[in-house]
């Protein structure tokens, strides 16, 4: 499925494939509808990433039980815990795999947060 991103023509990818029953979904980062400016805050960017996420997931018919897998990236460590916080009210009660890695920097310095994930869908 296509990105919705000012990143996506340039660079060439998209937002999310499915093989069989596995979706791997790209970094996401807080990309506002209509170029908007992201959220403040870890906590509210890491909420807009996995709103994306979940919503790629569903247009490709998997929910967040399927996710087996995430990689969070932050560009500052003291954000872990509210980036931590919004993962954890999605993913709390499904705990998938996980990294949380500091980086220097995201593409547009305004983002603080990238999440991506892969899913596995059962077969009927």
């Amino acid at each position: 499925m296509p990105a919705d991103s000012p990143y996506a023509p340039l660079v060439g990818y998209s937002r999310a494939v499915r093989v069989g029953g596995q979706i791997h979904v790209s970094g996401t980062a807080a990309v506002m509808p209509d170029g908007a400016p992201p959220p403040t805050g870890a906590y509210a960017q890491a909420r807009r990433c996995l709103e994306i996420i979940l919503d790629a997931l569903a247009q490709l018919g998997a929910r967040p039980e399927h996710v087996v897998r995430t990689r969070v990236y932050i560009t500052a460590a003291d954000d872990w815990q509210e980036i931590g916080r919004a993962h954890g009210e999605v993913f709390g009660e499904i705990r998938p795999a996980s990294a949380m890695l500091v980086i220097t920097g995201l593409l547009d310095p305004r983002f603080l947060v990238e999440i991506e994930a892969d899913a596995v869908v059962p077969a009927d």
